[in-house]
This record gives structure tokens, sequence and C-alpha cells, in this order.
């Protein structure tokens, strides 16, 4: 029998049959307030991300401030200026589960406005398609294996500053031209010296890759240039010297800013003349060999020091290319994590294939004075600990915690009272004594679970509330 027009309109009005309507479509749904603070959140949103509506209600929407969020993470400035047509749609964003898988989500946000136009909140929906970009990532990955050089392999980054020394390592390698690269130490600077060669048409020969302050002075003339025997105390044969043995191919001299003024002048008529001399040797040797050269330092100070020469100075920076340095490039943090992470497990044998969100959250607020080689070290120190699939927070080293745990706790810190400040250390102290595990941590606190995990949500230890370990 057909319904009625009141019957449909009972039907819309009722909120009891609008909630299950809304809990059971396959469709994730929330609604914040003025504040940007999670008002509802239905059964699918709790299926997809992991977190209990209890959990997520009532606390900010920064759960769907994914590292790669184009969408939900403008939520608050959506509110605060909210578009002429109300909304924001077909966005994207990914973000970790409670139990720390990567997932994306696709989906619309409306603003909600009072009948004098005021913004009261917004709604919110988001289907998880993380099927959807798995398989397209798929294809565009063999797409692009044959576009994207093998070289770059190791060389991980999408971000704008790593798209750009990418672009110049191309250019470099399409010719023979003298390149210098700069940067901190830890950028990967030998990585972008293999990669030039690897693409360069001398990808077939030699590479070979000198530390320049690894080398005493005394003996780094014979490395270079090569000796004749009895040319000196221990010449006791010949030796032709890294350019000679690196002939046709590319070599990389790093640390070039360590080298004495008289092995600048040698190697200065090595890139003018195309020949070496080895020591004691009257005739010179012709050399057909492309230079590398990278420093950590500012070698213009040097040059106006005295220490590196002019005209050297010159010769060598005909091509720069400056890596940044891993604070600069925070964007690319999330995919060497899990670079590192697939990398080292294998090595190690285990089979830990993710990292949990405040453990990532660390990742994303530490300095990285060390770059690069400063986070696998912190990956290799967690693969040691990690005793499930994924990394957590405790896994990492103790200076990468507490980045995590300074960025936490400053919001929190500045209401606090002296008494509760001394609790927060006390609880931080019990933390890091027990290694992380809350339990324990109770114990030596002596306090129940319940009582510490309540505690913790207080004084902002964690992302948001979640169920004592």
């Amino acid at each position: 029998m057909a319904s009625s027009a009141a019957d449909q309109l009972d039907f819309r009005q009722s909120p009891e049959i609008l909630s299950r309507i809304v809990d059971v479509t396959a469709t994730g749904m929330f609604t914040v307030d003025r504040k940007g603070r999670f008002v509802a959140w239905n059964r699918a949103a709790e299926q997809i991300t992991g977190y209990r509506q209890e959990e997520v209600v009532g606390h900010p929407c920064t759960l769907l401030e994914g590292p790669n969020c184009t969408g939900f993470g403008r939520l608050a400035d959506l509110l605060d200026q909210p578009p002429a047509r109300g909304g924001i749609c077909d966005q994207q964003c990914k973000i970790l589960t409670k139990d720390g898988h990567e997932v994306y989500l696709h989906g619309n946000v409306c603003v909600l406005q009072d009948d004098s136009g005021e913004t009261i909140g917004a709604v919110g929906t988001f289907l998880d398609v993380t099927g959807v970009i798995r398989a397209n990532e798929k294809i565009q990955h063999l797409a692009a294996h044959t576009q994207r050089p093998e070289a770059f392999s190791r060389m991980i980054g999408e971000s704008e500053e790593m798209t750009e020394v990418f672009r110049r390592l191309r250019l470099a390698a399409d010719s023979d031209v003298t390149v210098l690269l700069t940067g901190e130490s830890g950028t990967g600077k030998e990585l972008a010296a293999h990669a030039i060669h690897a693409l360069s048409a001398r990808k077939d020969k030699p590479f070979l890759a000198i530390n320049c302050s690894a080398i005493p002075e005394t003996l780094l003339e014979s490395e270079l240039f090569g000796h004749v025997a009895g040319s000196f105390t221990g010449a006791t044969r010949d030796k032709p010297g890294v350019f000679v043995a690196a002939e046709g191919g590319t070599l990389f001299l790093d640390e070039i800013a360590e080298v004495s003024p008289a092995i600048q002048v040698k190697l200065l008529r090595v890139l003018q003349e195309r020949e070496v001399r080895r020591v004691g040797d009257a005739r010179p040797t012709k050399i057909d060999v492309r230079l590398i050269t990278a420093t950590n330092q500012n070698l213009k100070e040097f040059v106006q020091s005295g220490k590196i020469r002019e005209d050297f100075y010159y010769r060598i920076h005909v091509f720069e290319i400056a890596l940044p340095p891993l604070r600069d490039r925070a964007a690319d943090l999330p995919a060497l994590t899990h670079h590192f992470i697939r990398e080292l497990s294998q090595q190690y044998g285990k089979s830990v294939d993710g990292i949990t969100r405040d453990a990532l959250d660390a990742i994303l607020a530490h300095p990285w004075p060390g770059n690069i080689r400063e986070l696998r070290n912190a990956i290799e120190h967690a693969m040691v600990t990690v005793s499930g699939d994924r990394i957590e927070l405790f896994d990492l080293p103790l200076e990468i915690r507490g980045s995590r745990s300074r960025t936490a706790a400053h919001g929190a810190a500045k209401s606090l009272s002296p008494a509760q400040a001394e609790e927060r250390d006390r609880i931080l102290a019990a933390l890091e004594e027990a290694g992380g595990n809350r339990t324990r941590a109770a114990k030596l606190l002596g306090t129940s679970r319940v009582t510490l995990w309540k505690k913790m949500s207080l004084y902002g230890l964690q992302d948001s509330p979640r169920k004592p370990s």
C-alpha cells in the first residue's frame, strides 16, 4: 500500500530512523561543531578508521588530517572562511587507522549555517578507496618504471624539493659538466653522484668514490694520481691512482673542502689539461674521467678565508645541485619511513609492515639534524626492539620519542597547575622506565591502568583516548 505524504514526513523527521539509516550505510559520516570538534561519528567511520565513536566525539578533527591530506586537513580553515557554495567536494587524504595501517579516504565536507548565516559546524562523508588507489599505484608504478630511472630507486621522495633535485640530476647526466653536490651530512650526496653516473653515457664504465677527509694528505696525492715505484718510502711498486682507474667513467670526490691548496693545484691541472702525473713520474697520462665533487661546507666562505683557491672553486662549481635537508622535505618522511621499514624488515628477517600513528607523529615532529642517515638509524633501532608487526612509539630512539612528547604535551602543559605538571612528569618518567608498557608504568606509579590511561589523555600524552594496554 502506498504510504501517505504524512507518513513520509514522519519517516524523514524521525531521529531514531535517521540514526539507523546513517549507521547501516557503508559511507563514513561525521559532524563537527563550530570549533572543529567531532559531534557524531557513524558505524562505517568506526569500521574504516578503527576508532570508536566514544574515542573521537569531543576531540578535534585531527584524525582526518593525514600526512598527505588535501581536503579534511583544511577543515578549520573551511569553518573560519566557508566557500560560497558551503563545502568542498571530491577531496582525498591518506591517514593511519588505529592499528597503524594506511588507508586512503575520498569524501566531501559541507559547512552548516544557521538562519542568520553564522557557521555552526560541518557535516562530512568519506569512503575507503584504498583498494582503488593501490591498484592505480601498481599500474602507475609499472608505467613509471620505464620512465623513472632505476638510478633513482634508492632516492625516495615526491616533494617539490626532491622533484627539482631529480630534474637537475637528469640535466647533469645528459652532459659531461663538472658537478658540485652540496648539502648537509646525511642528505644522500653519494647516492646522487651514483644516479648521475648511472644515467649518463658513462654508465658502463667505472664509478669510483673517494672521501677526501678520510685519507691523510701525505697519501691523498698518491691515491688520486698514482705513483711510480721508489718515488717515496714504501712505494715498492707502481700504482695507477683513481683517476686512471676510473678511465672512461666517473670519479666522485666527497668532502672536497678538506683537500689542501697543494692538492687543489694538481686537481685544477687535471680538470684543465685532462691529464694526470703520477708521483715520481715526469710523463703525464691523458685521462677521460667525469668529475663529481661534494661538500657539506660553505665553499664561498672557504674561498674568502683562503682555504679554497678561487680558481679551483670556479672550476668545480660549474653545475651545483643542492640536496635539501630532511627537515625541509617533511612531506617525504612517511614514504622514507615505510621504505626503510620494508628494507630493514627484510634484512632482519622480521614481518614488520607498518608503523603506528603516534610513532609516525614522533617522526614528523623530529627536526632530523642527521638527515636521512639518522632516519634510517632510527628505523633500524626500532627494528631491534619491535615485537609486533608495526613499529610503535617506544620502539623509536629516546631523542625521537622526546620530540613527540614535547609536541603533544606543549599545549596541555601551558594550562597545568604545578601539581599537575609534576604528575605529568612522573607519568612520562614511568613510561620511559617501563619502555612504553602502560601496565608496568601503572604498577610503578601505584595506580590502575584505567587511571593511567585517563591521566595520559588529560595531559596530552597520546593522540586520542584509547584502551589501556
